[in-house]
């Protein structure tokens, strides 16, 4: 007689969690509270999430009352409540770790992996939700007025469960360039590391410090995992530096241990004999105006990029000299001798060069005024230099225009020399740089007069002018005054027929700008909708994921979504959906989404070229976006 069919083990999406009681209903109770308690501690948190961390603070501050009532009331778990109570309790521990992360990790793998923190979010929320679904209150004594509040929160822990994206998409779409841009380093570059700098608040030597120490532990967690997200990340961290004068580069070494220290590691060096900007062990070592100690090459540095504060105190220079700490110097010498560390030796900064930047600094006055010369000759080289100079360092770009240089320089975007207006435009973008000076250049009435030489103008000077409208677009009421006077238009013509970098420049300024609802408006009235399909089939440009963001941007207008919803352009997001590059998929999936949910046809249209396979596979393995955005199509197929 055979032996009875035993019925097949519950697979683990069908499986209940274990009610095995680990510990006693009392110290559950409790830990639940310490743990919420403790989540609560955490009140700063990065730009990027600061959003979703408050609502999720608010709703841990929300189950405290049931908590407190649960722990007063100390009634006897049933095997129901236990089980609901325990997984309430892995939630509240994920929710700990995910605002500990916010609080206190790496600010630019916050923003850089945006998408898988989001879904870190919506993963908690579904937790909780499933915890607090159908608690059996009466059995757990709860009050009436706790009941309510609780299952109104788990009312909107459904709904943010289906919430659509809310991650910033200007922080996304600079990100996006910067990390694209291979070619050299140009000053619309640097504008937007400025902007994300100052967005995630890497400006100061004490922020820049603290996520060179997250990243480190990033990497030491991932033990060379993701490899290509943990260069960018680097990458990234790297620049911030750069651009806030800092000489600190190689994050995956220990930087309190330079190469002359490799054969001791275990000494211990006395934190004195550190510069606090390299943490290298300093050679030089100077005294400043707030009575700190640097090594003389760091600071130097940290000064010329135009810092008038003391790195470490934040505290301003009464002045600029530097004082040898000869006191300190021999100190270091006798350490150095005594435990046999050979210092590491550094070539003095030429003189010639410094007097050389003096000198040019100085000249800085006479070139303002040379730009006013009645002499044509003058006025060439006046704004040439200039051009140099701005581009040099922010302590310059003041200079210039303390002194007048941007009324000066705009009165010159008219000149009928195209050389001249190409050194002027570069100018002012270079100028533009600093948020100050932007305003500067847009009440002196520049917006106009720089749009026409983007009609006009030499092709360089038509890719600076485009670069010029997207820096001068940081500020938002410049936004409104570059739509309504006409810059659209030349932007758009230059996304369909100019220079490689010309698109690309023009491209970025046409995100920014319609940003805000008027400027959608505009730019579809200008032609953008086809521009941008000529982007997306130029493979060799390797544009298409700024064209589509351009779009998903357009297909929130209803005016524009009616020009882009067409079956033709469903059918090139499918294509793409299927052989495009992940992110391709997931800028297409987007698109496609926001399309498909306002317009049931065109989704069926996309659904006839077998769709359905590719979304599972995408929603399997894609992105963490592009999952989301599978699975959000896959749902609103089926009501079809």
């Amino acid at each position: 007689m055979p032996p009875p069919t035993q019925p097949p083990p519950p697979s683990p999406d069908d499986a209940e969690p274990s009610v095995a009681r680990e510990m006693d209903d009392e110290d559950l109770v409790e830990e639940l509270l310490v743990t919420v308690n403790s989540a609560r501690a955490f009140a700063e948190f990065r730009r990027t999430q600061r959003k979703e961390c408050a609502n999720l603070l608010r709703w841990l501050q929300l189950v405290l009352p049931l908590l407190e009532e649960l722990r007063d009331a100390a009634p006897r778990l049933t095997d129901d409540a236990y089980r609901r109570l325990a997984l309430l309790g892995r939630a509240l521990s994920a929710a700990r770790r995910l605002l500990r992360s916010c609080n206190d990790g790496s600010k630019i793998y916050l923003a850089l992996e945006c998408e898988t923190v989001l879904a870190k979010f919506r993963s908690v929320y579904e937790k909780m939700h499933s915890a607090l679904d159908g608690l059996p209150y009466a059995e757990l004594a709860i009050s009436d007025e706790v009941k309510e509040q609780v299952e109104l929160m788990n009312a909107q822990l459904m709904r943010s469960r289906k919430r659509t994206d809310t991650q910033d998409m200007e922080l996304s779409m600079d990100i996006m360039v910067i990390l694209q841009n291979n070619e050299e380093e140009r000053n619309a570059d640097r504008a937007i590391l400025e902007r994300l700098a100052k967005k995630l608040e890497l400006q100061t030597l004490a922020e820049l410090r603290a996520e060179t120490k997250a990243i480190k532990k990033i990497i030491n967690e991932r033990n060379g995992q993701q490899a290509d997200s943990t260069k960018q990340i680097i990458d990234l961290l790297n620049r911030f530096k750069e651009i806030a004068g800092i000489d600190e580069k190689n994050v995956l070494g220990d930087v309190s241990m330079p190469k002359s220290l490799d054969k001791c590691p275990s000494l211990l060096i006395p934190n004195d004999f550190l510069c606090p900007i390299t943490l290298e062990i300093m050679t030089d070592p100077v005294i400043v105006a707030s009575g700190q100690t640097y090594e003389r090459r760091s600071i130097q540095k940290w000064l010329d990029s135009g810092e008038r504060t003391c790195p470490k105190s934040r505290q301003p220079l009464a002045h600029l000299s530097l004082a040898p700490n000869y006191a300190l110097k021999n100190l270091i010498l006798q350490w150095c001798e005594k435990n046999m560390v050979e210092l590491q030796k550094r070539e003095p900064e030429p003189a010639a060069g410094e007097q050389e930047d003096n000198k040019r600094k100085e000249d800085i006055p006479s070139l303002v005024d040379g730009l006013s010369s009645i002499h044509p000759d003058v006025q060439r080289k006046a704004v040439k230099k200039l051009r140099m100079l701005s581009k040099e360092s922010p302590e310059n770009r003041q200079l210039i225009a303390d002194g007048g240089g941007i009324p000066a320089l705009i009165g010159l975007l008219a000149s009928t020399d195209k050389k001249v207006q190409e050194n002027t435009v570069t100018s002012l973008l270079n100028l533009s740089i600093d948020d100050k000076n932007k305003l500067l250049i847009t009440r002196g009435g520049a917006i106009p007069l720089i749009i026409e030489i983007l009609r006009h103008g030499s092709p360089e000077a038509q890719e600076n002018s485009a670069a010029t409208l997207f820096s001068l677009s940081m500020i938002d009421e410049n936004k409104a005054a570059i739509g309504s006077l006409g810059g659209l238009t030349p932007l758009v013509e230059l996304l369909r027929n100019g220079t490689a970098r010309g698109k690309k420049d023009a491209a970025t300024a046409i995100f920014n700008l319609v940003l805000t609802a008027q400027n959608k408006a505009r730019a579809t009235h200008a032609g953008v909708v086809p521009a941008l399909i000529g982007v997306i089939d130029d493979k060799a440009l390797g544009m298409v994921d700024e064209a589509l963001s351009i779009f998903l941007l357009l297909s929130s207008h209803a005016a524009c979504r009616a020009e882009i919803g067409t079956t033709a352009f469903v059918e090139k997001l499918v294509r793409l959906i299927k052989d495009g590059t992940p992110k391709n998929k997931e800028c297409a999936l987007s698109v496609l989404l926001e399309l498909g949910t306002n317009s049931k046809p065109l989704l069926v249209h996309g659904l006839r070229f077998g769709l359905h396979e590719d979304l599972s596979k995408i929603a399997k393995n894609g992105t963490s976006r592009a999952q989301r955005k599978a699975n959000s199509l896959i749902t609103l197929a089926r009501k079809l």
